[in-house]
């Protein structure tokens, strides 16, 4: 009795314990299937105003106001991308937007915020707390209450309708990247940097050399960023921009739209607007596509410490 009293037991349990394991691998796979059903169906739900944009520009009117909505235009009208694109100079409107504005101002925001930020992280100065905190503060006040007073400013020094008020500003650094480099500076060993000194390389010598190669997820997603406000800014280069050789493309875009009654093009208004606003989006997506990886990664890595 002894013996077979155990050995009963582990009898009666076996069963219930392969049975269990069925059961628990199906509420697995059912998990699992939910949760990519919600995975998917949220990125299609993003996706789609894509696919609306790009596809509307190939239509004409009657199809626009089509309802129920057409999908699958059909004919398409490839030619609206070239006609729409040759309204108004848009590789102007390109040129100025990418190497006069976004390019200048995505480097400055870098540079100037790499400094500051490895200032208030790395370096220990009296006043440095109290200085971040009015830097943080900063991020409160809307630029609307400082956009009179910046015009002001900028039309005595003669810099309307150049591009200085819209790159100077960020050559002074930026609140809010200088917080996410500030908290991801924090997170690299100060052995490497005492370890520097050591070797007798200054405070320029281990940023450059030390930190900001070990900051490049961070860096990118502060070029990213700025980046993708500099190209799609529309209210910065309205109040500065008066010429039309220095429109950026979001005032191209505006500018099509506004006067698009009055150049006889009613008829194909809605679709030479999707046309010119695809062909602008695809280089922030194409951009995105191929850095996701760091930009994920500079995300997941800043701000986990203090």
């Amino acid at each position: 009795m002894t013996v077979s009293a155990p050995s009963h037991v582990a009898v009666g349990q076996v069963p219930g314990g392969a049975e269990q394991a069925p059961r628990s691998s199906a509420w697995g796979w059912v998990v699992t299937t939910l949760k990519y059903v919600v995975l998917i169906t949220l990125a299609a739900s993003f996706l789609l105003p894509f696919y609306w944009m790009a596809s509307s520009a190939l239509k004409d009117d009657s199809q626009i106001y089509t309802v129920p909505p057409v999908w699958i235009p059909i004919p398409a009208h490839w030619e609206n991308y070239w006609n729409a694109w040759q309204t108004y100079d848009f590789n102007l409107y390109i040129t100025n937007t990418l190497f006069k504005y976004a390019l200048p101002v995505t480097l400055a925001t870098v540079v100037s915020c790499s400094i500051v930020a490895y200032g208030f992280a790395r370096i220990r100065w009296r006043g440095r707390d109290l200085l971040f905190s009015l830097c943080m503060a900063t991020m409160m006040i809307p630029f609307q209450v400082t956009m009179v007073p910046l015009f002001i400013t900028f039309k005595k020094l003669g810099w309307i309708n150049t591009y200085l008020p819209l790159v100077v500003p960020y050559s002074f650094g930026d609140a809010y990247f200088i917080f996410m480099l500030r908290q991801f500076f924090k997170q690299i060993p100060r052995e490497l940097s005492d370890a520097a000194r050591m070797d007798g390389a200054n405070e320029f010598d281990i940023m450059v050399r030390i930190i900001i190669p070990l900051a490049k997820p961070a860096l990118t997603v502060v070029a990213l960023f700025q980046f993708m406000w500099a190209w799609n800014d529309y209210l910065g280069p309205l109040i500065y921009l008066n010429r039309q050789d220095l429109y950026t493309i979001a005032l191209g875009v505006e500018n099509l739209r506004r006067t698009i009654g009055t150049r006889g093009l009613d008829y194909l208004a809605y679709p030479y607007l999707m046309a010119v606003s695809t062909v602008i989006t695809l280089p922030i997506v194409i951009i995105f596509f191929f850095a996701q990886r760091t930009f994920i990664e500079g995300i997941s890595l800043t701000g986990l410490k203090g």
